[in-house]
């Protein structure tokens, strides 16, 4: 098995239609992997309380804001999510140059979380990724086995008004601002010699490594990549069809069309085999701050299989719990070292059903194409209601308290369609 994993995209005005930026990201996992949807609320915190990362604890702060997260379940990160503030963000396994072994530490995925939990705008989640990075470290295992599988990340970030290209190697970084058209990212360096933010000390250790002579133009992707292994060319085909996908609607991007993209088999964008895509999200976030974002999720594998189901952050909102693991505490394998002995069955109730309806869409070809029909029919109508809050705003939030959890119910009716 050869890991390689997920494409992320952000689109933005004049590339989107309407006054939106749209976000879209496949999580491509271990294909026995199950990812969770879950929420958070925004919570208070007191003085010197820590927190407890997949690996490590750190330092709380003393507010955390509500998120919505797409994660593996056996980890305390996340592939992807937003929070109450219209901030979302997606992470990529990078490799480079620089050898990503090393010591537990934050992974890629806690980065994600946290940046979430701790930043109101795209910037700000750069600035808490990178001091958090700079302070405790990247590393660990990246999968629920004894394979060590590690990498460095990149992470995209939007906001209501602009998206910025993070990317690491160890504590190492550059940053890129996006503020218009579109940009897509897949597991290979991006940044080249525009850069808008970066480590004091990059430019200056690969210097001292040899990779970079201190005289030509600093190309980031150039300086800090290795372009010889098979997993980059993979990565850089699936990069070079997201482009030309996002540049085939560039200017009528929608929802509609960024869930096209990442159910597109053809590109390899919607993975399958060893590694396939676990769980698929898109976002909608107008730049009007009167208006709600809408985040979709299918919390289960295989997106052409899958329904987008809408999230709007309300107050009083509801657990999800349809989507949400069983939790083993501190007798789960992950805690306990040496870590994962054993895995626990980590499906979800939704997973379980799922995984059902894609063996009757697999072994019975009728059946399953009135089904696949009938979510594509659902979703349709889901992304229609949702367009109502999108142009006037949220009218009644007590009535979205449990709108991700009912869109589930819906999707369970499509798959009882005889």
């Amino acid at each position: 098995m050869r890991p390689s994993s997920c494409d992320t995209f952000v689109a933005l005005p004049p590339s989107t239609e309407g006054q939106r930026i749209i976000f879209g990201k496949n999580s491509d996992r271990p294909c026995d992997e199950v990812q969770e949807v879950v929420y958070f609320p925004a919570t208070d915190y007191a003085a010197g309380e820590k927190v407890e990362c997949t690996y490590i604890e750190i330092e709380q702060v003393a507010h955390t804001y509500a998120v919505v997260l797409s994660r593996p379940a056996w980890l305390w990160g996340a592939e992807m999510g937003a929070n109450e503030h219209q901030v979302c963000i997606g992470n990529e396994a990078v490799w480079g140059r620089q050898s990503a072994d090393g010591e537990e530490a934050l992974l890629g995925m806690d980065l994600v979380r946290l940046g979430l939990e701790r930043a109101d705008t795209a910037e700000n989640a750069v600035t808490v990724i990178t001091e958090l990075l700079e302070k405790y470290g990247q590393g660990g295992s990246c999968m629920e086995d004894e394979s060590s599988f590690t990498y460095h990340n990149s992470f995209l970030i939007s906001d209501r008004k602009e998206a910025w290209l993070l990317e690491t190697s160890g504590k190492y970084w550059a940053a890129e601002r996006v503020e218009g058209g579109y940009r897509n990212i897949s597991n290979q360096y991006g940044i080249t010699t525009k850069i808008d933010k970066e480590h004091p000390e990059m430019r200056a250790y690969a210097q001292s490594k040899g990779w970079w002579d201190g005289k030509t133009e600093f190309n980031f992707a150039t300086v800090y990549s290795f372009m010889t292994t098979a997993r980059i060319e993979a990565s850089g085909s699936r990069y070079c069809e997201g482009k030309k996908l996002l540049e085939k609607s560039n200017g009528h991007i929608t929802a509609e069309t960024m869930m096209d993209i990442l159910r597109d088999k053809d590109s390899g964008i919607n993975m399958e085999g060893m590694f396939m895509t676990t769980g698929s999200m898109v976002s909608v976030i107008p730049t009007d701050p009167d208006l709600p974002g809408v985040h979709y999720f299918t919390a289960t594998p295989d997106p052409e299989r899958s329904v987008f189901k809408p999230f709007i952050f309300v107050k009083n909102l509801h657990p999800l719990k349809e989507t949400s693991s069983p939790s083993y505490g501190l007798d789960d394998p992950v805690k306990k070292k040496p870590r994962f002995q054993s895995k626990p069955d980590r499906k979800h109730e939704l997973f379980v059903k799922h995984e059902l309806v894609a063996a009757i869409i697999e072994s019975h070809k009728d059946r399953g194409r009135k089904i696949t029909e009938g979510m594509r029919q659902l979703e349709k109508e889901m992304i229609k209601e949702m367009e109502e809050h999108l142009l006037h705003g949220v009218e009644s939030p007590d009535f979205l308290v449990n709108l991700f959890s009912s869109s589930i119910q819906r999707e369970l009716s499509v798959y009882s369609q005889k």
